[in-house]
């Protein structure tokens, strides 16, 4: 009978020990959500936002200080009595990289636990040679890693983003033949191993569309796509608020999408382009700006400058170009039905609203389904930004899991 009691009050012992532990991780965590969605914060608060007395506000505090998660940062002001006192996630807890890679060159960005940008770097790749990336992407991370003082072994995650796919099962590389140096069996282990960290690779339209989820257009959004057109088109589909990547990893490859007026290619593995691409890519726009008498060095600069001159062939070029751009449109949105599409990349950005307004007016007429459809919202680069937001998700989890 003796042992029979022993027992029991070891299971209910340990039933006990766990519960509390168990609450303790979960308040951590959700304190330290708060304070990355609303910044500094005082004790008061906390306790309010997450329903626990003052007591156990302090206690939890006092946990993630001693952690070194969060650190105290001067007191309240304008109020009755001495100030409460202030607590911020501790930016030096972990730091990441997110990177934009293309044929021509790599950009790096270094953000602390904040999301603050702390370095960046950009190292030109022409013609370089396919053996050398694991090593160039070593020293493009080390180079923006410099400015704030940090080495590769202090950060706690890395986000390539590339003009391709990594196929989750293989890991091999697909949809982008133009990158070099990527397509090698096992270079992802390569470049791990070059680091000596944990890197993950995502679709660069990806990385912009969860750019524009985070920061951009599609805050309120819920099921949305995001059309890229730049040197190549590409979409990323979000669907319940998380990418659609598909089983291999291509979900979103329309630039491969045969389309009307556009060659149907013999094999568009082997000319690693597609109906889209042919009619909308930055070299189909640049050659149709020519044809409309609009000159320009680049596609994007013959978008802006038809902007400029609506009045002359720049109108009737964009009119063209909305239409080549609706019609794809028309594919995407009549099978997904999403409730916003965004328009990103340079060339839509360069045509602003006269181009946005123009595609709505094709699509209208194209298509039954009629989503918003909205310019990219986030500056400077999204696929960079998209980056160190998935760099920040794994990190975030890991550091405040562990510590």
């Amino acid at each position: 009978m003796a042992g029979s009691t022993e027992r029991g009050a070891g299971a209910s012992g340990r039933e006990q020990a766990g519960r509390p532990s168990l609450l303790r991780a979960i308040n951590d965590r959700a304190a330290l959500e708060l304070l990355l969605r609303h910044g500094r914060l005082s004790r008061g608060q906390i306790g309010s936002m997450t329903g626990l007395s003052k007591p156990t506000a302090s206690q939890l505090l006092s946990r993630l200080e001693a952690a070194g998660l969060v650190v105290g940062v001067g007191t309240t002001e304008g109020g009755r009595g001495p100030g409460a006192q202030l607590y911020e996630i501790n930016p030096a807890a972990g730091h990441v990289a997110g990177l934009d890679v293309t044929p021509a060159r790599i950009r790096v960005a270094i953000a602390d636990l904040t999301g603050r940008v702390v370095g960046e770097h950009e190292l030109a790749t022409p013609r370089r040679e396919a053996a050398d990336t694991p090593g160039r992407i070593r020293d493009a991370v080390r180079a923006a890693a410099k400015p704030a003082g940090l080495d590769l072994a202090d950060l706690a995650h890395v986000v390539i983003g590339i003009p391709g796919a990594f196929d989750p099962t293989t890991e091999q590389f697909r949809y982008g033949r133009h990158l070099a140096g990527w397509h090698s069996p096992g270079v992802l282990d390569l470049v791990r191993e070059e680091l000596g960290l944990t890197v993950d690779v995502e679709n660069d339209v990806n990385l912009a569309a969860l750019a524009e989820q985070r920061d951009g257009s599609a805050r309120d959004g819920g099921d949305f796509v995001l059309l890229w057109v730049d040197e190549g088109i590409g979409c990323a589909i979000v669907l319940g608020g998380r990418l659609h990547r598909g089983s291999t990893g291509g979900a979103g490859e329309v630039g491969y999408m045969p389309m009307p007026g556009a060659p149907l290619p013999h094999d568009v593995s082997r000319r690693n382009t597609g109906g889209f691409q042919q009619l909308a890519g930055a070299p189909a726009v640049l050659s149709l700006a020519r044809a409309y008498g609009v000159g320009s060095r680049t596609a994007p600069q013959a978008v802006a400058r038809a902007v400029r001159a609506t009045e002359s062939r720049g109108g009737a070029f964009l009119d063209e170009l909305a239409n080549r751009l609706a019609v794809g449109l028309a594919v995407i949105v009549s099978v997904l039905d999403p409730g916003l599409v965004v328009l990103s990349g340079a060339i839509p950005m360069a045509g602003g609203e006269a181009l946005r307004s123009r595609v709505v007016d094709e699509l209208h007429r194209l298509a039954i389904a009629r989503p918003r459809v909205v310019l990219g919202d986030v500056p400077a680069n999204p696929v960079l930004a998209g980056a160190v937001h998935a760099a920040l998700d794994v990190a975030r989890d890991v550091v405040f899991t562990t510590t």
